[in-house]
């Protein structure tokens, strides 16, 4: 067995890529010295395609409404325990000018599907915030093609539309009001726009096999995202799989194999080391930068609303002063011998895009 592991990271150290087959053989593996080789062959390929560098994206997290009823998500419309919250575009904006006086080169908004906030008004922000000399990402969900031209034309760099899953059957099972096709036609019509674009899944979810995480893997790689964001599942106890729960040690694993594989096969893809993954276990998003990652994202959202945007419960960081995570994820770097970008930090993909 131990001379199979061997072919097979020798393989992927040569060629960067391997089959489904290949991939979920090797996250189906228990073998502590399997996964010690691969951790170090992703912070190896982590060095050679994107650096060093860490960048700090500052989340500021606007509205917890949401039109969709994801069987995971603590913001799912019919979840009537959350407290909701919009935050108006002066707050939003004030928020993005003080963490740009902290020296954040990004601001990502994100939101539940909010159609509360129309294109125009979005693109407003947008406008005001580019001002700022920032990137902007937008994290906002599913919108008509109409509705991605006006926020790109207003200047938003970046945005974040995560698949979950890329496997049909276990997508209809977790979005009873989603449509498969139109997810990906919406992140293949962001590209095609000219965002820099970023797509993600969750690791453990019900359901979800080790075959299901090599698809996503593989379909990371195939359309060539410019961002890959991999969290593990954390059951909110107000969704309906709120009492799903697994090994969490085995979940760690699995998470940092997945995003260590997806470092390798995509290699200069901006992948972060999630919050969830630092709320699974202390020290979570330490060991995601040691095997591939190289995003940190300081939640940036008032105090007064931080603990509602609720996606999973016990979110690390929920009572910190505001701002007080950018100093703390600085010293986590530095620590690590690593450095934190003073760029925005684009896309590393060689693609024709204008960056504004």
């Amino acid at each position: 067995m131990l001379s199979k592991w061997k072919n097979l990271l020798e393989k992927l150290s040569a060629i960067e890529d391997l089959e489904e087959e290949e991939i979920a053989e090797i996250l189906d593996a228990q073998d502590p010295e399997l996964e010690k080789e691969l951790f170090q062959l992703a912070d190896q390929k982590r060095k050679e395609y994107v650096g060093d560098e860490v960048h700090l994206r500052g989340l500021i997290e606007f509205s917890n409404f949401c039109r969709k009823n994801c069987l995971y998500c603590g913001l799912r419309k019919d979840n009537k325990t959350l407290k909701r919250f919009r935050m108006s575009p002066e707050e939003i904006f004030s928020v993005a000018e003080r963490a740009h006086r902290l020296g954040i080169q990004t601001i990502v908004l994100q939101s539940g599907e909010d159609l509360h906030y129309d294109a125009k008004t979005l693109a407003e922000l947008i406008w005001k915030i580019k001002k700022l000399g920032v990137a902007v990402t937008l994290s906002v969900g599913e919108w008509e093609e109409e509705e991605y031209i006006i926020w790109r034309e207003a200047g938003a760099d970046r945005f974040l539309l995560k698949q979950e899953t890329f496997d049909r059957e276990l997508f209809s099972k977790l979005h009873p009001d989603d449509d498969f096709d139109q997810r990906l036609r919406c992140q293949q019509k962001l590209m095609e726009i000219g965002f820099q674009t970023g797509s993600g899944n969750i690791v453990g979810l019900p359901w979800q096999t080790t075959k299901h995480l090599a698809h996503d893997i593989k379909m990371f790689q195939k359309m060539d995202f410019d961002m890959i964001g991999i969290g593990p599942f954390i059951p909110h106890p107000s969704t309906p799989l709120g009492q799903h729960h697994t090994d969490t040690q085995l979940k760690l694993k699995l998470t940092l194999k997945t995003v260590a594989l997806t470092r390798i096969l995509t290699k200069n893809a901006h992948i972060p080391a999630t919050t969830a993954l630092g709320t699974l276990v202390a020290g979570g998003r330490e060991l995601a930068l040691r095997c591939g990652a190289n995003v940190l994202m300081p939640n940036l959202t008032p105090l007064a609303y931080r603990s509602s945007y609720e996606i999973y419960p016990g979110k690390i960081c929920i009572q910190e002063n505001w701002g007080a995570c950018i100093p703390c994820m600085k010293k986590m770097v530095e620590k690590m011998g690593r450095k934190v970008a003073t760029n925005p930090g684009h896309s590393l993909k060689n693609r024709s895009r204008v960056h504004s």
